[in-house]
Parts: C-alpha cells; sequence; structure tokens
C-alpha cells in the first residue's frame, strides 16, 4: 500500500497545503490503495512535503509523485485527451504552482490577521517565550522568498490583477465542462481542484477568494470537487 505523508487536516481543510490536496487527490484518480500519515518536515528528502512511499520507493514533490503513479502503476490521467488539451492542462497546473500559490501564500502568511488565524497554529510546540522570535524569523524568510519570486515585488493591487487573469483564464479553459478532462477528471484536475479549496477556505480574509467567488463556475467546480473526493462537511463549506 501506498502511504502518503502530508500535514493532515488544517483550517478545515484536508490539508493547509495545496500541493498535498493534491498529492492526495491524485492518489485518489489513481485508484490505488493508500494510507495518509502525518509527515516529518526534517525527514523529508526535500524538506517539503507532499511525499509517498511506495513499496519501498520514496518519492517527494507532487509532480514527481505523477510521474511516479504513471510510470510504474501504468496509468494515463489524462487518458482520451489530445496532445494540445494535455499540453494546455500542464500549463494551467503550473500557473497554478508557480504564480497563484505565491499569492495564496502571501495572503495567509504576511496578513498579520491571517497569519494569526492559520499558520501561526503551526508554532503551537515552540515554547512560549520563543514563539514570538521563532514566528517573526519564519514570516522573514517567507518575505525573501516571496521577493526572490518577484510576486512579492508588486503591490497588493498588481497580485490580484495577476490572480484576476489567471482565474480568467481558468474559467476559459474549464469551460462548461464538469472536469477539465470533460466528464471525468484529468491529472490537472488534482492540482485546480486543490488550489480552489484551499483558496476558498473561508478561514482567512482573503482577495483571492472573492475574485474565485465573483466566477461561478469556479465555486461551482470546487464544490463538484469537494463532494466527490473530500465529502466531509467541513470541505464542503470551504469550497
Amino acid at each position: 500500500m501506498i502511504t502518503l505523508h502530508s500535514f493532515g487536516p488544517a483550517f478545515g481543510l484536508p490539508d493547509p497545503s495545496p500541493f498535498c490536496i493534491k498529492a492526495e487527490l491524485l492518489l485518489k484518480l489513481s485508484g490505488l490503495p493508500y494510507q495518509r500519515v502525518t509527515g516529518n518536515l526534517q525527514r523529508a528528502p526535500k524538506r517539503k512535503l507532499p511525499v509517498i512511499v511506495d513499496d519501498g520507493v520514496t518519492v517527494a514533490d507532487s509532480s514527481f509523485i505523477r510521474f511516479h503513479l504513471e510510470s510504474r502503476h501504468g496509468i494515463d490521467f489524462d487518458k482520451g485527451l489530445s496532445a494540445e488539451r494535455r499540453g494546455t492542462l500542464w500549463a494551467l497546473e503550473k500557473m497554478l504552482e508557480e504564480q497563484v500559490y505565491w499569492i495564496v501564500v502571501d495572503e495567509r502568511w504576511l496578513d498579520d490577521g491571517n497569519f494569526a488565524r492559520g499558520p501561526a497554529q503551526f508554532f503551537k510546540a515552540v515554547p512560549a517565550p520563543l514563539r514570538p522570535l521563532i514566528c517573526a524569523m519564519i514570516r522573514r524568510k517567507v518575505r525573501r522568498n516571496l521577493d526572490g519570486h518577484g510576486i512579492g515585488r508588486h503591490s497588493q493591487a498588481e497580485k490580484m490583477v495577476l490572480a484576476g487573469r489567471a482565474l480568467d483564464a481558468i474559467v476559459g479553459i474549464l469551460g462548461e465542462r464538469d472536469y477539465l478532462g470533460g466528464e471525468t477528471p484529468a491529472g490537472a484536475d488534482a492540482a485546480l481542484g486543490a488550489f480552489l479549496i484551499a483558496g476558498l477556505c473561508p478561514l482567512f480574509d482573503s482577495r483571492f477568494r472573492e475574485l474565485v467567488e465573483a466566477r461561478p463556475s469556479l465555486t461551482a467546480y470546487a464544490a463538484r470537487i469537494g463532494e466527490r473526493f473530500f465529502p466531509a462537511a467541513a470541505v464542503r463549506s470551504a469550497a
């Protein structure tokens, strides 16, 4: 059986990380048996989650988890799709992961209210006298990462312009389909489903969530993914 190492449920979500939600959606789409355990960042090969262990083989990173499932288990997540559609969906997935992700990180980690409601909970195990110092240090690191990526150099208004253009592109690519793959989900549905479920989390004060909610086809899509793959009430309310 495959073991998925992730953070575990938080914020009313299946996982606080969209990448971990994506990995679990890929496993659900694969139909392969799996179990989920709480991962250890310090022991993870790339110091990041998700990680899977499949019959002794350890695979880190959600994209490489997909590649592993395809190559080892013969799964074609994009079965029946044209080469053009496969390329479009891969580009959509990378847009989510390389741009939209950082906008979500910015909202959760750098906004003081959102940080207190969400990421601050990760540091409860730190002794109280040290906790403010550790939180400040980690938030500075996040700010540097955002600045290094480039997204952190934009104003909040500019970030939302980029987010809106990304969401409009997704609306166009999805069209009137139930899923990106048509009547059944494709590989990129794991990424889109994960990011929309995460982005719609009601815990945070989020301009990004407002942009998603302004696009009914995306909220309806997120609800379909949540009801199909994560039928718990908390996920439905988040979607």
